[in-house]
């Protein structure tokens, strides 16, 4: 495909300009109205009228090529998060307690401005390109949606790509691995129940906190008893609520906490051991002890002919990233099709922008959408030959 400069300048422009309409309005998962909505009728405005309804608030388009190549999947996040925005920016969040926190407005508009490329360039294409606006990757996994409902019967593809915009990653720069590049997570509530007495007179009763005291202890010894050396894997506990006042014995805790690794392995694991250690400590207190999970991400295991591919095309903008235990809904297309998963990075220190993903100041430069845009065209280029 063509690299006309004028061409790339006005895309940029036009991109700046969705990237601030997007971020005005954040919206959670599957309440992606607006956003929906607003994507709907870009998508439109470029003549692109191929696109249709999923989930309500996802939107699945379709840019046919001539050729016979295999088709090539592309996917943007839509939703937000439950923050309230302290960026300082002038196109700020209009919804009062959400924001772009994560970037998400940012992969919606390389999507889109992607899809007007693809459509300024349809008669050089290939094959067909699919363009997935999902919604809920935040929660409950908007991806494992469109797959139960069958995206991949609808659009059989040879691969599918994302990004994820990355302040760790410095800017200009296009980062990713081979393999495991982002964890598999979970959820896990742990509730201790034991019997109330008075204070004063302990022995009557049965400490539900003094067992959690020790189950929380004893938690933290799978990770460096259980768990390989080799292996990685996370075990936070970031909430505990219990007792009804500093004079009764407790009765009943509850800790909810998280979990990740970089392996199923090691993730059965965890979770086997974890059931097991909160029920053997706190009856050794007396109590009662339960495990609840709410297993949710994959591990992100990057296709390592893509990244090959995603190397070669970027050249001296790429660099290998360290895997991280964050989690991506994107790894629960990967138990389907083939795909990669890369960073683009966001990181300046100059302008201040170096807000981690989540916080109520994260920002970005626009400047990098276009380095997003030119990184899908290379890439598709390269696997539709």
């Amino acid at each position: 495909m063509q690299k006309n400069i004028a061409e790339w300048d006005a895309l940029a422009q036009t991109m700046t300009e969705i990237y601030h309409d997007l971020h005005k309005i954040p919206e959670l998962g599957l309440q992606e109205h607006k956003t929906a909505a607003y994507i709907r009728a870009t998508l439109t405005h470029f003549g692109i009228t191929t696109w249709e309804k999923w989930l309500e608030t996802g939107t699945v388009a379709v840019i046919h090529g001539k050729g016979n190549a295999p088709a090539v999947a592309f996917r943007a996040d839509i939703d937000a998060l439950p923050v309230q925005e302290e960026s300082g920016l002038p196109f700020a969040s209009e919804h009062t307690g959400c924001m772009h926190a994560c970037g998400h407005d940012g992969h919606t508009t390389i999507l889109l401005g992607f899809a007007k490329y693809l459509k300024m360039h349809q008669d050089e294409l290939q094959g067909d390109v699919v363009l997935i606006f999902q919604p809920a990757e935040e929660g409950p996994g908007g991806a494992q949606l469109l797959v139960d409902a069958g995206l991949f019967e609808k659009y059989p593809v040879r691969c599918i790509i994302g990004c994820h915009i990355f302040p760790q990653v410095p800017q200009g720069k296009v980062a990713c691995r081979k393999g495991a590049m982002m964890a598999r997570n979970g959820e896990v509530d742990i509730h201790i129940t034991g019997q109330s007495a008075h204070g004063a007179q302990p022995q009557l009763g049965q400490d539900a906190i003094l067992a959690a005291g020790a189950v929380i202890t004893g938690l933290h010894t799978i990770l460096s008893r259980n768990i390989s050396p080799l292996e990685s894997g996370v075990l936070t506990f970031g909430k505990i609520q219990g007792g009804e006042a500093c004079n009764i014995i407790a009765k009943e805790v509850k800790l909810e906490g998280t979990m990740r690794a970089f392996s199923d392995t090691a993730y059965d694991t965890m979770v086997q051991r974890i059931q097991e250690t909160a029920q053997g400590i706190a009856a050794g207190y007396g109590c009662k002890g339960e495990a609840v999970f709410r297993h949710m991400y994959r591990v992100v295991e990057n296709d390592a002919e893509l990244v090959q591919i995603l190397e070669e095309v970027v050249g001296d903008a790429y660099e290998e990233t360290p895997p991280y235990m964050l989690a991506e809904d994107f790894s629960l297309y990967l138990q389907k099709v083939p795909g990669m998963f890369f960073f683009l990075g966001s990181g300046n220190p100059e302008k201040g922008l170096t807000h981690a993903l989540h916080s109520a100041c994260f920002a970005f430069d626009p400047a990098i959408l276009p380095l997003g845009v030119q990184t899908y065209a290379a890439l598709l280029e390269k696997l539709q030959k």
